[in-house]
Order: structure tokens, then C-alpha cells, then sequence
């Protein structure tokens, strides 16, 4: 196999171990909260899952995202100790970040009754404290991905999710009266395990020498130290790192953003966010546990795989044909998957919400929600595919060119989502995203356009699926509102199962006729299985 397939079958494979990580996160966290729910009120749901939650992944996604994507790129990876060495820089960068942050959720924001919601400023400290620490692995992180350890991220994630979730559940169930302090804990026990877990599988990895080309020669190489005679670290990643950064904060603004606008501007009250948020999980199931992945393993693939600030008729062949071929076939898989969600959830919304919470969420806004989200969902697989590739294929100009036009994006979002959530509610901040996501997709296709103009590469045919396969989901879409409406959702459960029945029917034909028409989907698909049991039939010959 080429080192070009190499690189894309385990990032496939990375994308599959990600997408078993999401789903097990994702369901139980689902089954998390239709339990907790019991036991907490829906304005703790809020404090935590969005006020909480967002100060934790602001500091991780501005102290690490910028570095992460830096050095992963080819032109990062020569000299591994002088990446080490910035990737440790994220240490006083999440310190910063920590304690300001830290200091705006506990003196400057909107404070939760401290007689209704207690421990406060113990979970801003906590929550903090967590993020800082987890930024102790980086180093470990990135050298993982950069080696291809496509299962570690998923055991160790995997098993630190787990650790959160049953503590979550023991503690709410014995000791629902502790509120914040609950998670708190339960966070305390993720950091713990996450950062614990790393080091001890690279320092027994490195202790047992079983890969002599691995560039970490002993444990003192893990930390930062001079290089005699070199800079400390490499001058081209640190600009790239700082032009990531610039466009890692904004990025952040608009992935995060309708929080921050019920965070500041208070445009919803804690009990309020707190079913949005709820909605909000469970609207973005597809999009973290399938979308996620498949963007990031496509990042690494071709962030790994084609020249940065080159077009494609300067790329060696070899490469930008199968890059090609990759974009096409992700922007076809995550396109049909997309469609099928928002066919399919439009009609199954009510029924999801009712079985899941009862008529908390399915009784006010939730079922309309949920069904918004759906079409959030579309539009989020076709911006994180087509996003992947041009974060990979820009050079430094073009990253700072894009800065300031995430600037505007930025701007345009938050003003929307105050002006439509004003107006209509929860419902303006998914209308807000849907208008973001357009903008942000409108530019890629634009740069993916240029990238392409003068080969005789077309992957952008990857977002328009089969005459046939429309008709199909045309079809479905129709039949499934009808049954809505004739067996659901007050008849009794054995309408619900015909009703479900029927979906399921549709489903199948959609699938099937996907099977018959996407031939070069589907053989795509194959190759890469079989390249994949190749390539572990040839590791067993060894």
C-alpha cells in the first residue's frame, strides 16, 4: 500500500474507532439525562450543561485548537522536539485563559439564586481547573494522532466518559441534594482518567522501546528543552499556530454561539436553556458522533496528504487523485446522511420527544425545535466536510485571509441569533446556525472551486445525490408526514409501532436504492474495506 493509502485508510479507520467513541458518549449521555432529569431540575440542566459546560470548552478550544491543527500538518512534523515544544505552550495559554474566564462566570455574569442553585463558584472553579489540566496531555496527544494510534484517543476517551457518567448516576441518585457539586466530581473524575491513562500508555510505550522509529526516545522527551544551535521551536508552525489561533476564536464564537448569547445577553432564563440545551443534544446526536469524526480524520488525512497554498494542477498526482476521490466520496456519504436525518426527523420528532422525556419537551416548542435541527444537521455535514478540506489545503495567507472573514461571520451570527431569538424564541438561534452554516459553506465551495479550476477533478459532484435516491427520499418524506398524522402520537402504542413501521419501510428503500444508484459511493466504500483488511492481513503475515 502507497503511504498516501496508508494515511487515508487509517484515517478512515480513525473515523470509524471516533464514530463507536461518539455513539457511546452520545447514548449515554442520552439515557443520562432522561434519568437525571428525575432526580434535578431543568435550571441546574442549565447552569451546568451551558453555562458550566461552556466556560470548560472555551479554554480547551482556545489554548489547544490552534496548536492541534498546526502540528499535524506535514511541514510541522520534521523536528518532533521542537514541536513538543510549542505544543507546551498551550500550558500558560490555558492558565490565562482559566483564570480570566474563571473570573468573568463568577463576577461579571448573571449569577444563578445561590438559594435554588448552591456551589456556583465551586463549579466555575472546577470546571476550570479541569480544562487546565487536561491540557497536560497535548503533547501526548498529538503525538498519537500523528502516529496513527487510531484506537487510543477512543479507549482512553471512552473509558473517561464512562468514569464521568457513573459517577453522574451514583451521585444524583444517592446524593441529589449535593446539586453543582455532583458534577463537579463527576468532571474531576474524567480529567483524572483522561490524563492519567495517556501518560501511562506512552511512558510503558517508551519504556519498551517496541517501535525503534518512534521519536520519543525516553520519558525526559516528552517535555519541552532547548535545542542547541536551533530555535526553540519551529518558526513556520508558530506563525501557522498564531494565524489557527486568530481563527480558533472565532470559530469557537460560532460553534458555541448561540451559548454565549444566552450566556451574556441573558435572552433566556436557566430553565428555558436548559430544555434548549436538552433539544440542542439530541438535534446534534448525528452531528457528533458521525460528522465529528469524519471531519477530523479527514483534517489529518488531508491535512497529511496534499501541499498546503498549492492548487491542484501544482500537487503530485498521485496524491490529489486520491484526495479527490476521498472529498467526493465524504461529500456524497455525509450529504445522504444529512437528507436521511431531516427526512426522517421531521416526522419522528414528536414521537422521540414524548418517548424520551414525556410531555416536557415534546408538549411546548421541543418537537418544532428538534425539527429545525434537523436541517441544522444538513447543512452541518456539508460545511465540516467541505471545512476539513480547506483548513488542510490553505497556506498562511489564506488562513489570514480567512480570519477576517470569520470576523464578519462572527458578527452576522451573534446579531441574528439576538434579533430572532428575541422575536421567536429558542427557535432563532437554529435559524441563526442555518444562516451562519450557509455562509460558511457558500465560502468553501468557493475556495474548493479555485483549488480544483483547470484539472479535471470535479469532487464538488460529491453533493448532489442520484436523481433516483431524491425521488426516494421525496417519497419517504410524504409517506412518513402522512403517517404522523393518521397513527401519531395520541392513539396508543400500537399506532406508534405502525407508525414506526412505516418509517422503518421507507428507510429501507432509501438505503437500498442508495445500494443501487451510488456506484461510485459504494465502490469507494469497498476499497477502502478491502485495503483495510489488506493491510491487517499483511500486519498478521509479518
Amino acid at each position: 500500500m502507497t503511504s498516501s493509502g496508508k494515511v487515508l485508510a487509517s484515517a478512515a479507520r480513525s473515523a470509524s474507532y471516533n464514530m463507536v467513541l461518539q455513539v457511546m458518549f452520545r447514548m449515554i449521555t442520552f439515557l443520562l439525562n432522561a434519568f437525571i432529569l428525575r432526580y434535578i431540575s431543568k435550571e441546574m440542566i442549565g447552569v451546568v450543561n451551558v453555562r458550566l459546560t461552556l466556560l470548560y470548552s472555551t479554554v480547551l478550544f482556545v489554548a489547544r485548537e490552534a496548536f492541534r491543527r498546526a502540528c499535524l500538518s506535514v511541514d510541522s512534523k520534521g523536528q518532533w522536539t521542537q514541536t513538543i515544544n510549542l505544543i507546551w505552550c498551550t500550558i500558560p495559554l490555558g492558565f490565562f485563559c482559566s483564570t480570566v474566564l474563571g473570573f468573568i462566570w463568577m463576577f461579571v455574569l448573571e449569577r444563578p439564586d445561590d438559594a435554588l442553585l448552591p456551589h456556583y463558584d465551586t463549579g466555575v472553579l472546577v470546571f476550570g481547573l479541569s480544562a487546565f489540566l487536561e491540557l497536560l496531555v497535548e503533547p501526548l496527544w498529538v503525538l498519537g494522532q500523528a502516529m496513527l494510534f487510531v484506537r487510543l484517543k477512543v479507549i482512553i476517551e471512552g473509558a473517561a466518559i464512562a468514569g464521568r457518567c457513573i459517577m453522574t448516576v451514583i451521585l444524583v441518585h444517592k446524593f441529589p441534594d449535593l446539586g453543582i457539586i455532583v458534577f463537579c466530581i463527576a468532571q474531576l473524575v474524567f480529567t483524572f482518567i483522561y490524563v492519567s491513562f495517556y501518560y501511562i500508555f506512552f511512558i510503558r510505550y517508551i519504556i519498551l522501546r517496541k517501535d525503534e522509529d518512534f521519536p520519543l526516545k525516553s520519558i525526559r522527551d516528552i517535555f519541552p528543552r532547548s535545542i542547541p544551535g536551533q530555535y526553540w521551536a519551529d518558526i513556520y508552525s508558530s506563525r501557522l499556530v498564531w494565524s489557527f489561533f486568530k481563527q480558533g476564536f472565532l470559530k469557537q464564537i460560532l460553534t458555541e454561539g448561540e451559548r454565549y448569547v444566552m450566556t451574556i445577553f441573558d435572552v433566556l432564563n436557566f430553565g428555558d436553556q436548559g430544555i434548549y440545551d436538552i433539544i440542542n443534544n439530541l438535534g446534534s446526536l448525528a452531528a457528533r458522533f458521525i460528522f465529528l469524526p469524519i471531519e477530523e480524520s479527514g483534517y489529518l488525512f488531508f491535512a497529511q496528504t496534499i501541499r498546503r497554498g498549492e492548487v491542484a494542477k501544482k500537487q503530485p498526482e498521485e496524491s490529489i487523485d486520491l484526495a479527490s476521490k476521498a472529498l467526493e466520496a465524504l461529500l456524497k456519504c455525509v450529504v445522504l446522511i444529512g437528507i436521511t436525518i431531516l427526512v426522517f426527523g421531521y416526522a419522528y420528532s414528536f414521537l422521540l420527544l414524548d418517548l424520551y422525556a414525556g410531555t416536557l419537551l415534546s408538549s411546548g416548542t421541543g418537537p418544532l425545535l428538534l425539527r429545525c435541527y434537523c436541517m441544522y444537521v444538513l447543512l452541518i455535514a456539508i460545511n465540516g466536510t467541505t471545512e476539513c478540506f480547506v483548513f488542510a489545503a490553505m497556506g498562511k495567507q489564506e488562513v489570514d485571509s480567512y480570519n477576517r472573514k470569520m470576523l464578519v461571520f462572527s458578527i452576522a451570527f451573534l446579531t441574528s441569533s439576538y434579533f430572532l431569538t428575541k422575536s421567536i424564541g429558542s427557535v432563532g438561534f437554529i435559524l441563526a446556525n442555518c444562516l451562519n452554516m450557509l455562509a460558511r459553506i457558500i465560502h468553501s465551495l468557493y475556495f474548493i472551486n479555485n483549488f480544483y479550476k483547470g484539472s479535471s477533478y470535479s469532487p464538488l459532484s460529491g453533493l448532489v445525490p442520484k436523481l433516483p435516491v431524491l425521488l426516494v427520499y421525496l417519497f419517504a418524506g410524504v409517506t412518513t408526514i402522512f403517517s404522523e398524522v393518521t397513527f401519531c402520537c395520541d392513539r396508543g402504542i400500537y399506532f406508534r409501532l405502525i407508525h414506526i413501521f412505516i418509517g422503518g419501510l421507507c428507510l429501507l428503500a432509501v438505503l437500498v436504492t442508495i445500494f443501487l444508484t451510488e456506484k461510485k459511493l459504494i465502490s469507494f466504500i469497498l476499497d477502502q474495506w478491502n485495503e483495510k483488511r489488506k493491510d491487517k492481513q499483511d500486519k498478521k503475515d509479518l
